[in-house]
């Protein structure tokens, strides 16, 4: 199983780089939604993609909706992966084409859960 992390926090990257792996992922990263774009078009297409929203370049709500718009997407899952806690976000991501949300800070247990709802088996 692929994954793509996309965040600017460095720290953010690793501890969820380092989470994945322990679930059998293996990782790339992306700094910005642009990097992340950039990894998908050059064929690195991950099963999951977890994305913060805030972030330079190109925000996750819009690295969403960019993504959900190519054929290549279709049988990734998106989690965004956020501080965003109002409902009016968790429903525009959700709109935009994301199939979890999941609230910062996050345990390891509840990454695990929402994996397991998107049908992951770990």
């Amino acid at each position: 199983m692929l994954a793509l992390v996309i965040d600017d926090s460095r720290t953010m990257r690793m501890i969820l780089k380092r989470l994945l792996e322990e679930l059998g992922f293996t990782v790339l990263q992306a700094g910005d939604g642009q990097e992340g774009l950039d990894q998908l078009d050059a064929g690195h297409l991950p099963d999951l993609m977890l994305v913060d929203w805030n972030m330079p370049v190109m925000n996750g709500l819009t690295f969403v909706q960019t993504v959900r718009e190519h054929p290549y997407s279709s049988t990734a899952d998106i989690m965004m992966v956020t501080t965003e806690t109002d409902v009016e976000s968790i429903t525009a991501a959700l709109a935009a084409g994301a199939d979890e949300y999941l609230i910062k800070p996050f345990t390891n247990d509840s990454v695990a859960t929402k994996l397991m709802a998107l049908g992951f088996d770990l």
